[in-house]
């Protein structure tokens, strides 16, 4: 059998507004599972998601709002701050 490679992404939204992006890569020798590996990340928002998947791009563009992103670096600041 051929080797063959799955993909698959899973977004969670914090709280904060960060956005977790976790990513899956699963490999298969037909229909037998024999790897899979995965990676996550995490963007804060006002990151730049220009390099991002075009998902991620529109989640970030709904969700970090002018309002959002000074909530996010006013509570960083003042966690430093302590």
């Amino acid at each position: 059998m051929a080797l063959t490679e799955q993909t698959g992404v899973i977004f969670t939204v914090l709280e904060d507004g960060q956005i977790q992006v976790r990513r899956v890569r699963r490999v298969f020798d037909g229909a037998e599972w024999l790897a899979e590996q995965y990676h996550r990340h995490v963007l804060a928002p006002g990151d730049d998601v220009a390099q991002e998947e075009v998902r991620v791009q529109a989640i970030a563009r709904l969700l970090w709002t002018p309002a959002v992103v000074q909530a996010y670096q006013d509570a960083r600041a003042q966690n430093r701050t302590r």
